[in-house]
């Protein structure tokens, strides 16, 4: 039930106060400390509201501290839980009474609730709050104005709009509490994107990202809005290196909480290329839900559940990196699949993709490469870990920034990492290097940074570019251990040279990072896939296949099945293979069997292995890895065979799957 009419005065508040919470809770700690106020302090909490909560057990004396008349000056609401021994509390006045001082002077909300108390004992004054005002009265017999100040205060507070719990459950009573709180905080937000709360909150999550605040205003001022009914889809388009999921990253850590729900779906192309549309589905509802099992047997039951769930909620989702229609179409189809008010940002490098699936050219933004003096700064953070370069290295370093990064964040990022700690002199000779690479081929001049690391940490780098971006780091870590790579210290130069992240433990590598592992490989042999030394594309062994030309320069394949039509023809490639160390792949039926397989093989994953046993010449001295799911295996081998150097129960375990 609510009672008497609304403060809403905080509106109407000048840009200018430098607010520091959105919420300061005023409360009997006796009463509800460790009930109602401990769970709604914990629901705003989880909601990104900010909200200051004295945490002292018992008062500290009879006035109160400077530290929370400072906490109610910079606080945008004020919700006061009248208990039944909160009068009793003279803390409690003393801050009742500055709630409503600021009310009236700096635009404060104030928004009562009447916990387990009639409203009409708190206007009126009866009751409990009449017997401790005749406390207070004995105890302040010498200071009246006072009393009468709490009175007053008490009065106007009582009187204003709030809650009245009565019978009702808590979880719903305070969830209508921080609904109205997350309403009136989108409504402020929306108005003053210059407000000192607004650029407080943006300039902590970008502290570290240079030139990333304007691109954020202009994001949000000119394609999104916060309060309205309308579903905003928007695109972010530009060139691979531009920063285009760091901005969905940041617009999306700035808003997420202004919304019901959320999801960021990171690299949907690898992902889509990986599984399908399913497990995106699943991530799209479990993060919004917030439910872990969530069951979709096909693609169109998840289209179903995406609209008929989402369709009445107020949700924030990115879709980054997307590259075909039908990942738009089955994820975020039309408008009206999501709530009123709803975000639905796309990253993606194709604009005809976002103008064929609907989005309207005036939302498509497609940001700028940073501006030189930006861009320098981010250079310098890489290069000398500040903002301007060392005595000497101003010329060269506006060299490297104009002439080679051409303001692209991913390039300037890689070029200062590699760069950095060096002498001048080795700073100059990689100029001389960068002129041999044309200026607008980036992923050559990314490959100066590949080209300095040792032998070892190169063959990690191209096995995660050709096989492993995107998946789990304990995985990934322990499949090159198996393959004979110190891959801890291996992973970890690698981050340190900026040529891969690990975010979720996920091993992250960029586009044009991915792209330049895979155009080394390429280059070994440009004309003959059988001649380089990994294998991930279908047409490539479907070219060896058909061509019978596999050779010993072949040390890894990694793909499915699917596309590969001649199928009699792999296990004569497969003999050819003397230096073949991993093995990953899928769904090829072989009708004749293998007769053999390398002896370097490290790690093997075969899904649906057909034949019956392994070929009887394969040593297993070196398989340290193995899954053979849904393998058609009986037994070993055909006859008696002599293992010196493996142990026999982890035969079994290898392959009786």
């Amino acid at each position: 039930m609510r009672t008497g009419g609304a403060s809403t005065s905080s509106l109407d508040s000048s840009s200018t106060t430098q607010w520091k919470y959105d919420v300061f809770l005023s409360f009997r700690g006796i009463d509800t400390r460790r009930s109602f106020t401990d769970h709604l302090y914990a629901a705003l909490k989880r909601k990104g509201i900010f909200t200051f909560r004295d945490n002292e057990e018992l008062e500290r004396g009879n006035y109160i501290s400077a530290e929370l008349l400072k906490a109610i000056e910079e606080s945008r609401f004020a919700i006061v839980i009248f208990s039944i021994n909160y009068a009793f509390s003279t803390w409690c006045f003393d801050e009742l009474a500055k709630i409503v001082k600021c009310m009236k002077e700096t635009g404060l909300t104030v928004l009562p609730i009447f916990y387990d108390v009639d409203p009409c004992d708190v206007r009126k004054q009866i009751g409990t709050f009449e017997q401790a005002f005749n406390e207070h009265a004995k105890r302040f017999k010498e200071n009246t104005e006072k009393i009468e100040t709490w009175r007053a205060a008490l009065r106007e507070v009582g009187s204003l709009s709030g809650w009245h719990l009565q019978d009702r459950h808590e979880s719903e009573f305070i969830q209508v509490i921080v609904e109205l709180i997350l309403h009136k905080l989108h409504l402020k937000f929306s108005i003053n994107t210059n407000s000192f709360t607004y650029k407080q909150k943006k300039e902590s999550i970008t502290k570290n990202l240079v030139g990333i605040n304007f691109l954020v205003d202009e994001l949000i001022t000119s394609y999104l809005r916060l309060q309205g009914n309308n579903v905003y889809m928007i695109g972010i388009c530009g060139m691979g290196g531009l920063g285009k999921t760091t901005l969905a990253r940041v617009v999306y850590d700035m808003c997420s909480n202004h919304f019901e729900g959320s999801s960021f779906i990171a690299n949907v192309r690898e992902a889509y290329e990986k599984n399908g549309l399913l497990p995106l589905q699943k991530q799209l509802l479990g993060q919004i839900l917030k439910e872990r099992n969530i069951d979709i047997w096909d693609v169109y039951e998840g289209v179903n559940m995406i609209k008929n769930m989402l369709c009445q909620k107020k949700v924030l989702l990115v879709l980054d990196d997307v590259n075909q229609l039908d990942q738009l179409e089955n994820l975020v189809g039309k408008h009206d699949w999501f709530g009123s008010g709803s975000w639905i940002i796309i990253t993606t490098r194709d604009k005809h993709l976002l103008v064929e699936h609907g989005v309207d050219e005036d939302k498509i933004y497609s940001p700028n490469t940073l501006e030189d003096q930006d861009a320098l700064q981010l250079f310098c953070s890489k290069a000398f870990k500040k903002e301007q370069p060392k005595e000497g290295f101003l010329n060269i370093s506006y060299s490297v920034v104009k002439n080679y990064a051409k303001g692209l964040p991913l390039a300037l990022v890689v070029l200062g990492s590699f760069l950095a700690g060096r002498t001048i002199d080795v700073w100059i000779s990689a100029l001389k290097s960068f002129k041999k690479i044309p200026k607008k081929e980036i992923v050559d001049i990314l490959k100066v940074s590949y080209d300095g690391l040792e032998e070892m940490i190169k063959e990690i780098f191209l096995d995660i570019a050709c096989f492993f971006n995107g998946e789990e780091k304990y995985r990934v870590m322990e499949i090159l251990e198996n393959c004979g790579f110190d891959a801890g210290i291996g992973i970890s130069v690698l981050m340190d040279k900026s040529l891969l992240t690990v975010e979720s433990g996920k091993i992250w590598m960029h586009d044009l990072l991915q792209d330049m592992g895979r155009e080394i490989i390429r280059q070994e042999s440009p004309k003959e896939p059988g001649m380089r030394s990994r294998l991930w594309l279908h047409e490539d062994l479907l070219h060896v296949l058909t061509n019978n030309t596999a050779t010993k320069a072949i040390q890894a394949i990694n793909l499915k099945g699917a596309g590969v039509q001649n199928y009699e023809a792999f296990p004569k490639a497969l003999s050819k293979m003397y230096n073949l160390r991993l093995l990953k792949i899928g769904g090829v039926h072989i009708p004749n069997g293998l007769d053999y397989l390398s002896n370097n093989l490290r790690y093997v994953n075969w899904h649906d292995y057909p034949p019956k046993c392994l070929p009887f010449s394969f040593q297993l001295e070196k398989l340290v890895g193995r899954t053979l799911w849904d393998s058609q295996i009986e037994y070993l081998w055909e006859g008696i065979k002599v293992i010196t150097s493996f142990n026999c129960f982890s035969i079994i375990y290898y392959f009786s799957l």
